[in-house]
Formats: C-alpha cells, sequence, structure tokens
C-alpha cells in the first residue's frame, strides 16, 4: 500500500477520536513549549548580563570586598558583612602598575533625597570622579564631578535620569540643592538613562563623590570596591596577580585562603556568568526533556488503548490485503503526527511567551533582549519527532503483529 493511502488513514483515525489526539497533542506542546522558553531565555538573560559587565566599562579589572573562604567566601557586598580593610593606599598603589591607566574606588548606600518636598529613596552610588572616564555612564545635562571635588569633599550631587524626573519633573535640576538626611547637595549633571537590570533600576540612583559619601553620608573611612582600567587588556591575568600581591601586602595577608578581597577581570567575570547560565541552562532543558519524555510515555499508553479498541479494525484491513507493515507504518504516523502537531503548536506558544515577556520586560524599563534561539526550535522540533517514533514503535509492533482471524472475533 502506498505511504500517501497509509497517511490518509492514519490521519482519520485519528480525527476520530478529536478529544483524545487533542489531550495527547497538548502533552507534548507543553514539553516543547518549555524547551523553547527556557533555551531562549537563557540567550536573552546571558545576552543580558553580558551587555551589563561591558556597561561598567572596558579594560577593567574589579575588586571587591569579599569574606574569606574559611568564613564563607563570598562578596561581603551581597552578604551584608562589613570588611572594613581596602583603603584609598589600595587604590593609590594599582596605580604605581604600569598597566593601570586609571583607577575609581566606590561605596554604596541608600538613603532618602528630597527637594521641597519631595521625596525618593534611592541608591547612592558614592565613586571617584574617574568613573565618568571608566564607566559607559553619559552626562545627558551639566556635568560630572572633578578630582578636585571629590578630594575636597564636595557636596555636589549627579542624578540618575529616573531621580532627576521623579523631584523635578519636567523643571530645570541643574544648580538646585537637595538634601540627603539633611545634609544639602548642589546638583551638577543628569545622567542618560540606562535601563535596569532585573530588579536594579540603573536610572534610580545618584552620584556623589566617594570621600563625601564615606565621611558625610556613611560614616567610615574605607572602600567597598575599586574598579580599575588597564592599557593593556592582553596583560589582564599578570595585572590581577599583582592587585593581589598588593592587596596581600596591605592588608598583611600570607595566605591566599584568608583572602578578604576579589579580584576579577572583565573576561573572567564573563566566563564565570557563562559557566554558571550554561549549567543553569542544560539543568532546566533536562527537566523540560523529562516532561517530553513523559508525554511520549502518555503517548505509548494511548497507542496501546488504541490497538486494543481497534483490534477488530486492525484485522478487517489486514483480511483485505494489508500488510504488518502497513499496520506498522499507519500507527507509527499517527504517533509522528501526534507529536509533530504538538512540536509546531508548542513552538508557536513559546515564541508568544517569548515576546510577551520581551514587551512587558521593556514595559517596566528592563533592557530585556529578544534572543529566539532557532537553534532550541530545530533541537525541539526533531526531539518531538523522535520522542513519536520511539514511543510509538512498540504499539504499532503489536498492532502489526495480530492475527487477523483472532482479531475478527473481538468484534
Amino acid at each position: 500500500m502506498q505511504l500517501r493511502n497509509i497517511f490518509n488513514i492514519a490521519v482519520r483515525a485519528l480525527s476520530r477520536s478529536k478529544l483524545r489526539t487533542f489531550l495527547t497533542v497538548l502533552g507534548v506542546l507543553v514539553g516543547i513549549s518549555s524547551v523553547t522558553i527556557i533555551i531562549s531565555a537563557g540567550n536573552s538573560i546571558e545576552t543580558l548580563i553580558f551587555k551589563q559587565i561591558e556597561g561598567f566599562g572596558s579594560n577593567y579589572i574589579q575588586t571587591e570586598v569579599r569574606v574569606p573562604k574559611g568564613s564563607g567566601g563570598n562578596s561581603a557586598m551581597v552578604q551584608g558583612v562589613v570588611i572594613s580593610t581596602m583603603k584609598e593606599k589600595d587604590r593609590q598603589d594599582f596605580l604605581k602598575l604600569d598597566n593601570i591607566d586609571k583607577t575609581y574606588g566606590a561605596v554604596i548606600t541608600q538613603d532618602i533625597v528630597s527637594w521641597q518636598g519631595e521625596l525618593n529613596k534611592v541608591m547612592i552610588y558614592g565613586v571617584g570622579a574617574d568613573y565618568i572616564n571608566i564607566d559607559t555612564t553619559e552626562i545627558d545635562v551639566g556635568r560630572f564631578y572633578t578630582a578636585d571635588e571629590d578630594d575636597s569633599m564636595a557636596r555636589v550631587i549627579v542624578l540618575g535620569s529616573k531621580v532627576k524626573e521623579d523631584l523635578f519633573g519636567p523643571s530645570d535640576a541643574i544648580g538646585q540643592n537637595v538634601k540627603i538626611n539633611k545634609t544639602s547637595f548642589k546638583v551638577i549633571g543628569v545622567a542618560k538613562p540606562r535601563g535596569a537590570v532585573f530588579t536594579f533600576d540603573l536610572d534610580d540612583m545618584v552620584f556623589v563623590p566617594v570621600k563625601t559619601t564615606q565621611k558625610l553620608l556613611m560614616g567610615i573611612d574605607y572602600l567597598q570596591a575599586i574598579t580599575s582600567q588597564m592599557v593593556d587588556s592582553s596583560k589582564e591575568d599578570e595585572t590581577a596577580e599583582q592587585m593581589r600581591q598588593i592587596l596581600r601586602e596591605n592588608h598583611e595577608i600570607d595566605d591566599p585562603d584568608k583572602d578578604d578581597f576579589e579580584v576579577m577581570s572583565g573576561t573572567e567575570a564573563k566566563e564565570m556568568m557563562a559557566t554558571i547560565l550554561g549549567g543553569m541552562t542544560i539543568l532546566l532543558v533536562v527537566l523540560a526533556g523529562l516532561s517530553l519524555i513523559v508525554g511520549g510515555v502518555g503517548i505509548m499508553n494511548i497507542m496501546y488503548a488504541t490497538v486494543a479498541e481497534r483490534t477488530f479494525e486492525i484485522g478487517l484491513r489486514k483480511a483485505v490485503g494489508a500488510s504488518p507493515k502497513d499496520i506498522l507504518q499507519q500507527f507509527l504516523i499517527e504517533s509522528i503526527i501526534i507529536t509533530f502537531l504538538g512540536g509546531v503548536f508548542g513552538i508557536i506558544l513559546g515564541i508568544i511567551v517569548i515576546y510577551a515577556v520581551y514587551l512587558g520586560a521593556n514595559y517596566y524599563g528592563m533592557d530585556w533582549p529578544l534572543a529566539i534561539s532557532w537553534l532550541g526550535i530545530l533541537l525541539a522540533i526533531v526531539f518531538s519527532v523522535v520522542v513519536g517514533l520511539i514511543f510509538g514503535l512498540y504499539p504499532a509492533r503489536k498492532a502489526a503483529k495480530l492475527d487477523p482471524i483472532t482479531a475478527l472475533r473481538k468484534e
């Protein structure tokens, strides 16, 4: 019998059990859409994070305070632990290295910025004057503060675009005085919009000279981080090791396991994030793949039930000349049609969800990239067909082996 005729018979058989066919397709659809969404979401998150890492500047090495390995080994800024050993001297010593061009120290805190009764709780980023020369932040109106203003603990402030809008609306903010914890600061600049990363809005923050932030707002004399720009990025490993040696000497550390700092280049940060995200994506894809396998088991069970219900039909077809190969092909085609339909509609649903997330994230200010993984879609289609073949094969073989005389007696 021609394959086209077998295909038509398979389609008619599926159309006679519309509800059963729909529920089986639905099981495959969920698994395929999950694979599509997970792989594409992983690509979007990776693109977003890498873009943000690059946003901190090029050719840089980031140094942060860290809880020593014996006490946890994670960033003290993340854990909320106070590590007060990183000082201005460390930054000055970094500048003595041949491959270091510029540096800035940084501290971060939160407080309320007010102007004429308008209150706004914001992130206060205390950074040195060279921040504007290393980071990719751009000034929209006004200017950034100078090194002299930082050294003299000037009470000046640069507003993020959202903070400016919340406090001043369409009015000009330059030259106005805002207050932080009853201390007056003169607005000298407004940064261009940068968007948000996850829940961290880069526009809902203000920049204050690091020494001003340390002394007037936080009452501390230490730094939480130092960012250093290199002359030659090809020497980043050598330079990073030199910086570690400087910090160990300044902090009187003789055992690397007791380091109270983390030195990481932009390349290392990307590699670390790629490893983490790759592992998470693989785990999630495996979980989604398991849901596809569960859907495949469902197909096998339903095909078994179908064979049992259609025993007389199978016997009749064999009696009028259908070969075991024809019966095998018919039931295999039915399985493949179910999984193929599930795959196609699952991909469509996945793309719709991905696009909806993209629109929603950007509506709320996140710079979420639209990254549809065509490789993921291709894998999903291939996997759906393979699932149909594997889990449809055994029931199809059972149907093909039915004795026509025994089958006709089932009626």
